[in-house]
């Protein structure tokens, strides 16, 4: 999570003095001497036509997810006050090569070398050159240059009863402190703000594809090759020398992903601007491993009815592709289906069953089932009916459930029933219950299920992202 700006600490706290290398680079104190409530310039700024009043040179908006949700993105465009040609720019002529860069860590850092903002001014460039570097970009290399950050700690729309007004002031903070950095490097560009946890999140592709259609590019617009995204969620292992860390390892690979997501090249800041060798990175969980295959008609699965009637019992964590595997092998063979997010409580998962038994039908139990006593109350209803009971093991990672989650929520072609994302306490839980399926429990057989991508190529190309 980027950090954001805390509320200015009280006079008597001590500061860090500015030192030599910081005159230049950070931008100048906000502290002034206490002054009426309406200033002689606010006067003589009311009564200044407007023609001849000077234009606010950042123009803030606020976009949401869709048109049902509260906006959690802020975006900051940014024109130069002598550049009376950037404002139709974007359809003047479109610039193919997009440097896109990270915010907090990447461009800019605290004044005070704490891990979090004391206040609006306190920030310096990450490197003195980083200012140069960017206006080179923009003015000498012909890059769109852009800004995507992860501000989880910002409420745009906050609950009145939880503190509206601190959510406003770091809001209004961040706004400031933005304001400050874009006019100091004065090339045109946008800042584009993520506040929620939603497709606009990095490594999600939402400020990318919002990107795309403010400039009104398209993919085949986009000089891929040749764009970069800079951050230090990298991914990178901590750099070990003489036995201590000379480096520390990255809090995330998010950065890395989203690049990955864009199809584009990705480097750290110390590669971009320092010229340094790459690290070793890693990923927790890492898509090269799932690669797309063709599906063949019988896909490896040979799952056969071999009794007239009967229950088949599904086992695994949330998002480990029971639904999935229900629709596309069971429903053919005539299994009805009962799954608790669809009835919402267990009883009437137990009714719904049953119903279908006494109808003649085989019913699958789409649910996670972790333990053995939860396991056995449908060992005793199968017994109750006098029908075998089957048990399907799903063994998929909670990694790649989470990434499955996270997926289907936020992905409406591949989400038909319309589910919503799942806190992480869903898999958690799963796990600290979870006891492995054994026939003497009393199932007819266990058959362990491994996950692969059952799909098309059209669904590969949004699941093979990165989305947490």
């Amino acid at each position: 999570m980027s950090p954001t700006a805390k509320p200015p600490s009280s006079p008597s706290g001590a500061k860090r003095p500015a030192s030599d290398s910081d005159r230049g680079i950070s931008p100048p104190p906000l502290k002034r001497k206490a002054q009426a409530a309406i200033s002689k310039s606010a006067v003589a700024n009311f009564f200044t036509p407007t023609s001849q009043k000077a234009k606010e040179r950042t123009i803030w908006t606020e976009r949401s997810p869709d048109d049902s949700s509260p906006a959690t993105l802020l975006v900051a465009k940014y024109v130069p006050e002598n550049d009376e040609s950037s404002a139709a720019d974007a359809t003047r002529s479109k610039r193919r090569k997009i440097a896109a860069f990270d915010l907090d860590s990447t461009l800019i850092t605290t004044a005070s070398g704490k891990r979090f903002s004391d206040g609006v001014g306190d920030w310096k460039w990450w490197h003195h050159s980083v200012p140069g570097r960017l206006r080179k970009l923009y003015n000498e290399e012909g890059y769109r240059v852009v800004v995507f950050t992860n501000q989880g700690g910002l409420e745009l729309h906050p609950d009145r009863s939880k503190g509206p007004k601190m959510a406003k002031y770091r809001v209004t903070a961040f706004k400031q402190k933005c304001n400050a950095v874009l006019s100091q490097l004065d090339i045109p560009m946008t800042l584009y703000a993520a506040t929620g946890k939603d497709i606009y999140r990095k490594p999600r592709p939402g400020m990318w594809m919002e990107m795309k259609g403010d400039y009104e590019l398209a993919d085949s617009d986009i000089d891929h090759e040749n764009s970069v995204f800079v951050g230090d969620a990298g991914g990178r292992v901590a750099d070990l020398k003489g036995g201590r860390a000379s480096a520390p390892k990255d809090f995330s690979c998010s950065d890395r992903n989203l690049a990955h997501n864009v199809g584009i090249k990705y480097q750290t800041p110390e590669e971009f601007f320092l010229g340094e060798n790459p690290r070793d990175f890693t990923r927790d969980f890492d898509l090269a491993n799932f690669p797309f295959v063709e599906q063949e008609d019988d896909d490896g699965i040979r799952l056969e009815k071999t009794n007239d009637k009967d229950i088949i019992l599904f086992v695994g964590p949330p998002g480990a592709g029971k639904s999935t595997f229900y629709w596309k092998y069971l429903k053919p063979l005539g299994y009805e289906r009962v799954n608790q997010d669809i009835l919402k409580s267990k009883d009437k998962c137990f009714k719904a069953a049953a119903g279908f038994l006494q109808e003649g039908d085989s019913v699958v139990i789409d649910n996670t089932n972790p333990d053995a006593e939860t396991r056995s109350q449908w060992v005793a209803l199968a017994r109750k009916h006098n029908v075998p009971i089957r048990c399907l093991w799903f063994k998929t990672p909670l990694q790649l459930c989470e990434h499955n989650d996270a997926v289907r929520s936020l992905n409406k072609k591949l989400n038909p029933e319309g589910r919503q994302g799942l806190p992480k306490l869903a898999f958690s839980g799963f796990a600290s219950r979870f006891k492995e399926p054994k026939v003497e429990e009393g199932f007819q057989d266990v058959i362990p299920i491994q996950f692969k991508f059952r799909g098309t190529r059209e669904e590969y190309d949004i699941w093979g992202r990165y989305w947490l």
